[in-house]
């Protein structure tokens, strides 16, 4: 029985935007770090899709920790004839043998790890310590090309009289502040890529991650759409835990995998894209547009009153350098990015 892949609508989206872009990676081998996570399911799931429909006749060597779990989770992807494994951790693994033509580096400390608070300094390490041996392997096995899965983190508290953060906003997050680890690890990440790109003549792409939502997406740890769509699956009430005013926006992960692809093959080196999308909703305005996704009735609870005098809590990038320069674009609107996720639930 030939299995039909429940993505393919997906997936098939992600190549019409994307084929004119694959002849870069004709023949040759791609490195994945992060590979069995949120992102690194969808790059995985586009890659294997082109290569298969273009035949491409191209491979991907995918770092992992733990490839038993990822087995279980995408038993497809774990057997497919052009993926392959390798064990070890990001800050240590040791190197393949043979030249890589493409590197993504997506690895990080697990969802899981922080959605369980796990220690500032881990995280800071993993980001900044996997990045460099991720480079240092780059630098070895004569890549030409490097993708930085980095984040929106790196801004900072996003002021908030200000909508949309653009690239060249230079703010900060508090280095006086241990849960600022995330965004001055990845920080520091964006400029160990220009190093090495100045040293060895790498050409390093970074792209600056907001939120998303889409199948693969952990519904039980610490994403809100994610427990907003697990809560309305169970019958709700969808819990809202704050006073649902902050903004955030999320890009369907079908589109996500077309702008890291662009900007992996021709995103400027050295040059930071914002990723995500410009459609803000405040949070409560989040959790009634997943109720309302369902046909049955599902009740929204907000925990808390909003404060008058509090100040806009903002997480909302601008993508206007991806869209001048690469001509990305979001074509998934929110309700439909939170309808398809739901349906693979169902």
């Amino acid at each position: 029985m030939i299995r039909v892949n429940p993505l393919a609508g997906d997936l098939d989206h992600i190549l019409a935007h994307t084929e004119g872009l694959w002849e870069d990676l004709r023949g040759k081998r791609l490195f994945i770090t992060g590979g069995t996570g949120f992102f690194g399911c969808w790059l995985l799931e586009s890659f294997v899709w082109a290569n298969d429909n273009l035949d491409l006749n191209a491979s991907a060597l995918v770092l992992t920790r733990n490839y038993d779990a990822f087995q279980k989770n995408a038993p497809h992807l774990a057997v497919n004839p052009a993926i392959r494994f390798h064990i070890g951790d990001v800050r240590n693994f040791n190197f393949p043998e043979g030249e890589f033509s493409h590197i993504i580096h997506a690895a990080a400390t697990s969802a899981v790890a922080t959605f369980n608070n796990e220690d500032p300094l881990v995280k800071f390490d993993t980001v900044v310590e996997g990045t460099r041996h991720t480079l240092d392997f780059a630098a070895q096995c004569h890549a030409m090309k490097f993708l930085l899965t980095s984040s929106g983190a790196v801004y900072g508290k996003q002021p908030s009289g200000m909508t949309h953060v653009s690239e060249d906003y230079c703010g900060a997050p508090d280095t006086a502040d241990p849960n600022s680890a995330w965004g001055e690890g990845k920080r520091a990440a964006e400029c160990l890529c220009a190093l090495y790109s100045r040293k060895y003549g790498i050409e390093t792409k970074i792209a600056r991650c907001f939120s998303f939502v889409g199948p693969h997406l952990p519904l039980d740890i610490h994403y809100a759409i994610g427990n907003f769509i697990r809560d309305a699956l169970n019958g709700g009430p969808i819990r809202v835990n704050g006073d649902g005013t902050p903004y955030r926006s999320y890009l369907y992960a079908a589109d996500l995998a077309i702008w890291l692809w662009t900007i992996l093959f021709k995103g400027e080196s050295c040059n930071a894209y914002n990723v995500g999308s410009e459609e803000d909703v405040t949070i409560a305005e989040l959790a009634n547009t997943v109720a309302q996704s369902f046909q049955k009735p599902i009740e929204v609870r907000i925990a808390e009153s909003p404060d008058p005098n509090m100040p806009t809590d903002r997480y909302v990038p601008s993508t206007k350098r991806a869209q001048m320069d690469l001509g990305l674009r979001q074509f998934i609107d929110l309700r439909t990015a939170i309808k398809r996720t739901i349906m693979q639930h169902l």
